[in-house]
C-alpha cells in the first residue's frame, strides 16, 4: 500500500508527464523564448512539487505558479529594456515619460492586485484564477478542482470581497491626503 506521500508523488509524477508540454507552450506564449519558458517550466514543476503535501489543485497550483513567473519575467524584461534605451530628442523624452508613468502605473496597480490575490487561501486562489485570469466558467472551475459549483461560487465571491478590501485598503494608504 501507498503511503500518502508516495501517493502525491505519483500523482505529481503524472501531472509532469501530462501537463509539461502544455504548460511550456502556455508560457511561451507570454515570454515569446522556448528556453526561457522551459525554465519557467521548471521552476514552477519545482515549486509544486516542493508544496504537494499542501495544494490541494496541483494543475491550477502549477499553472499559476508558471503564470506568475512569467509575469515576473515579463516585468523583469521591461524593466531591462527601459534601463537600455538611449538618448532622444525632447518631444520623444516627454512622450516616453508619459508613457513610463502610465507603465509604472499599470505595473503598480498589476503587482496590488497580485498580492491582494496572493492573500487569499490556495483553493479560493485557485478558483479566483481560473475564474477571472482565464475566464473559465464555473463548471469549469468546479471540474478542474474536483469542488461542487456552489464552492466555487463562494471562492470566487470571497475573492472579490477579500481582493477589493485588499486594494481598497493599500490604494487608500498610498494617496496623499487632501484635508
Amino acid at each position: 500500500m501507498l503511503s500518502t506521500s508516495d501517493s502525491r508523488t505519483e500523482i505529481f509524477t503524472k501531472l509532469f508527464a501530462e501537463s509539461r508540454e502544455a504548460l511550456h507552450r502556455y508560457i511561451r506564449r507570454f515570454v515569446g523564448s522556448s528556453e526561457t519558458a522551459k525554465e519557467i517550466v521548471q521552476e514552477a514543476f519545482l515549486r509544486t512539487y516542493r508544496e504537494r503535501e499542501s495544494v490541494t489543485t496541483l494543475r491550477a497550483f502549477l499553472f499559476s505558479t508558471a503564470r506568475n513567473l512569467a509575469a515576473n519575467e515579463y516585468r523583469h524584461r521591461r524593466v531591462v529594456e527601459r534601463d537600455t534605451l538611449g538618448n532622444f530628442d525632447n518631444s520623444r523624452v516627454t512622450l516616453q515619460c508619459e508613457s513610463l508613468e502610465s507603465e509604472l502605473l499599470r505595473d503598480e496597480r498589476s503587482r496590488l492586485i497580485q498580492e491582494a490575490i496572493d492573500r487569499l487561501p490556495r483553493q479560493c486562489r485557485a478558483a479566483f484564477t481560473l475564474r477571472v485570469f482565464h475566464e473559465c466558467s464555473y463548471k469549469e472551475v468546479a471540474d478542474r478542482l474536483g469542488i461542487s459549483v456552489k464552492t466555487v461560487e463562494k471562492h470566487i465571491a470571497r475573492g472579490l470581497r477579500e481582493t477589493h478590501s485588499y486594494l481598497k485598503i493599500r490604494y487608500s494608504a498610498t494617496r496623499p491626503d487632501h484635508g
